[in-house]
């Protein structure tokens, strides 16, 4: 059986073009990555941030992290 992340958290920009989600890793770990898509290509999201591989113990950890590389995540977390 493959070894799927489960998304804990997933925040879109205001265009719904990137996003960043938040994941528990099977062995128990937390990561999170930053994603985009064009709205035109109907293939999905596709990574972008290079983040996947950093690794937390805790969610309230892994999303201080998002906030801190990922410029456009403060904007929109702080307008939530």
């Amino acid at each position: 059986m493959a070894q799927i992340n489960r998304v804990l958290r997933s925040i879109n920009d205001e265009d719904a073009a990137r996003c960043v989600d938040v994941f528990l890793r099977p062995e128990g770990t937390i990561g999170f990555e930053e994603y985009r898509r064009d709205v035109e290509d109907g293939r999905g999201w596709f990574p972008v941030g290079g983040h996947a591989s950093r690794v937390f113990q805790e969610e309230s950890a892994a999303l201080e992290a998002a906030l801190q590389d990922v410029p456009w995540l403060r904007r929109v977390v702080g307008s939530a």
